[in-house]
């Protein structure tokens, strides 16, 4: 069944199943001028003018502004109105509590990830969404980190090269690990932010400040940074995990359409990958051409 986000007059009221807004219009929940829009629509628009929803609304209440006919097709269309996100669960710790708020973050950017970055804020400071990228992924890096010496101390995976198993055989200590990751991680989460973002003007994806592009990869980071408890192949999920999420929320974050998005989330990669795979072709040569003299 589809699922709509309903917006009245700039505000969010969140997002429904087809049958909860049949109620809400039938029970006067929801207004026949309230905007609405789901995957594969082009545009926002009022609920009367829904075909599913026409028949639960009454003739008079049908009237309602012309929606926006600018949003490029694989996009979410805004709102007439600047403050139609209402943002995600964290931005209401205050009232939620701060462990409720994560939670209900975690799990919505994790399972929702269209949802979640549909209603995030695009604006709003730095500092709340690096607190959560720093709370998330310090959790998971740091019980990561003690797996890793737990395997060590038995033997397990003595063969195998990753780095939480290379820092613990070299000894480096729980505190002082605790003390590298939360800094760590704020330092690739801005840098990474800016290639990124650099990456998606390339691409012509970029459609909002770079700010919004930093919060989407630090709910991403903060939400897929917990999924390393799961034991010996949590990093891999959560870096596999990564890609996708910042995939969905940099496309409805900057509204473009998802090929862009991923151009600018891989381009990184390739570019990387690219040019380790010329420089291991140059030394081969190198070392061809010195081995012929």
């Amino acid at each position: 069944m589809a699922t709509y986000h309903i917006n009245r007059s700039g505000t969010s009221l969140g997002t429904f199943s087809e049958e909860d807004v049949r109620t809400g219009l039938q029970s006067g929940r929801f207004l026949g001028t309230d905007l609405g829009w789901r995957e594969g629509m082009a545009t926002w628009q009022p609920l009367a003018q829904i075909s599913e929803f026409a028949p639960d609304i009454s003739a008079a209440g049908a009237a309602a502004p012309p929606p926006p006919q600018d949003a490029s097709p694989g996009s979410i269309p805004p709102v007439t109105t600047a403050g139609a996100r209402s943002g995600l669960p964290w931005d209401d710790r205050q009232e939620k509590g701060f462990f409720t708020a994560f939670i209900e973050t975690l799990q919505m950017v994790l399972i929702r990830p269209a949802e979640a970055f549909t209603v995030m804020k695009r604006e709003g400071g730095f500092g709340e969404p690096l607190i959560y990228a720093v709370v998330g992924g310090s959790v998971g890096a740091i019980v990561a980190f003690l797996f890793s010496l737990l395997f060590h101390s038995f033997g397990m995976f003595a063969g195998q090269r990753n780095p939480l198993g290379a820092m613990a055989g070299m000894g480096i200590g729980s505190i002082g690990f605790i003390v590298l990751v939360p800094l760590a991680i704020v330092i690739v989460l801005f840098i990474g932010a800016g290639i990124v973002h650099l990456c998606l003007m390339i691409v012509g994806g970029a459609n909002q400040p770079f700010e919004t592009t930093f919060r989407v990869l630090a709910f991403t980071q903060g939400s897929t940074g917990v999924l390393q408890l799961i034991p010996v192949c949590g990093g891999v999920i959560a870096a596999v995990w990564a890609i996708v999420v910042n995939c969905i929320g940099l496309a409805r974050a900057h509204e473009t359409d998802t090929g862009r998005a991923v151009l600018a989330v891989l381009l990184p990669l390739i570019l990387c990958c690219g040019g380790a795979i010329v420089l291991v072709m140059m030394l081969g040569l190198g070392a061809s051409a010195l081995s012929h003299h």
